[in-house]
């Protein structure tokens, strides 16, 4: 094994922590969003791609207020945020290299796991085929049929589990004593 978590010096275990948990605290956020925007089932995220037979007006009025915690969860979840092409372009060229970095992040502490090489390699795997489910999804449901939206639910809910099982094991090798990671 090139490395071992639980051997490494405490302030470097300490950052890893404090990077898993940083990413925790933003997939909380990104699910946040996806639940106000998009939803989580393949249907809700349809609408969200799919172009409404009839055309919407050209212009947009913006208004700004304040809001409270207590206005998300009155949030009307039935309007449909439209992502129009401009908006899916721009969203791939942001997300796309921020999901490969988050992926080969967390690669390299699968590594450090101590996992048998082929769950390492199945994991790392996981890891890299979220953003591609996600985003094929989105631009399949976009451009081909709505039935595609099924991958992006996929890409999303793999990449949640993903980081979660990672920042378990990783938590679990770096601050548990050796002597208890074999008793549990």
């Amino acid at each position: 094994m090139p490395y071992d978590l639980g051997r490494l010096d405490a302030r470097f275990k300490w950052a890893i922590t404090c990077l898993l948990l940083t990413f925790g605290l933003a997939y909380l956020f990104g699910g946040l969003m996806v639940s106000l925007y998009a939803g989580f089932t393949p249907a809700r995220i349809a609408k969200s791609y799919v172009e409404p037979t009839a055309t919407a007006p050209e212009t947009t009025m913006v208004m700004q207020h304040q809001m409270q915690m207590s206005d998300f969860a009155a949030a009307d979840t039935s309007e449909v945020h439209l992502v129009d092409t401009k908006l899916l372009i721009q969203d791939s060229h942001v997300h796309l290299p921020m999901y490969g970095i988050i992926a080969a992040v967390l690669s390299l502490i699968v590594v450090g796991l101590g996992l048998p090489r082929g769950w390492g390699f199945i994991l790392i795997t996981l890891l890299f085929a979220a953003p591609w489910l996600d985003f094929s999804g989105m631009w399949l449901t976009k451009f081909v049929a709505a039935p595609f939206a099924v991958l992006t639910a996929l890409g999303g809910w793999t990449m949640g589990a993903g980081y979660t099982v990672v920042t378990l094991l990783a938590l679990r090798r770096m601050w548990l004593p050796a002597a208890e990671r074999r008793t549990t």
